[in-house]
Parts: structure tokens; sequence; C-alpha cells
């Protein structure tokens, strides 16, 4: 630049003969093109992670969305069968005990009242 020496604009090269014939411009951008087309490719390739991040994130919220539907089936199923254990099981003993228990109190109360 200020180095006093003849400079060569971008795009434009000195002929090999040392003249300052310019050289097809069409060429040089073109290959010029390629090569910053192909330092993209190869960054994208090496550093841009983002499609690859992506893909893993929607692939980790399909299989936990899976995971947890599955997972809630479980436990309204097994609330199921918790609801239908205590309906068959569990209250008719309750209300056997309970009559039992208020059979006596009243027998006591009417002991007690007489």
């Amino acid at each position: 630049m200020s180095g006093g020496g003849t400079e060569t604009p971008v795009g434009c090269e000195a002929a090999p003969g040392g003249g300052s014939k310019k050289r097809d411009s069409l060429g040089t951008a073109g290959s010029a093109h390629l090569i910053i087309k192909d330092l993209g490719e190869i960054h994208s390739r090496l550093l841009d992670h983002r499609p690859v991040i992506q893909g893993e994130t929607r692939y980790f919220v399909k299989e936990f969305e899976e995971k947890r539907g599955l997972r809630e089936m479980r436990v309204l199923e097994n609330l199921k069968n918790m609801i239908h254990e205590t309906n068959e099981h569990t209250l008719p003993k309750c209300r056997d005990t309970m009559r039992d228990s208020l059979s006596q109190v009243l027998q006591r109360y009417e002991e007690l009242s007489c």
C-alpha cells in the first residue's frame, strides 16, 4: 500500500511477461467465487453445528414426549387399578367394619343411657 511498489488491483494480475496487460477478470473472479464457496462449505461443515444441534434437539423432544406420554398412560392405568381395587375391596371392608363398630357404640350408649 504505502510501500512504494506497484500494486495490482484485486481481480487483475500482471501478465507473465512483466507488462501491465490485464488478464481476463472473469476467470479470476470465477475462481475466487469457487474458492469462497468452498471456504463457506468448509466453514459450515466444521464450525457451524446448528443443523446438527437442531436435529438432535428435535429428536430429544420427540423421544421425551413419547416417553412422557407412555409414563402418563402408566400413571393413569395405575390410578384406574387403584380406584377399581378401592371400590371392589377396600370400601366394602371399611363399610362392614364401620357398621360393626357403630353397632357396638350404639349398644354401649344404650347401656349407659338406661
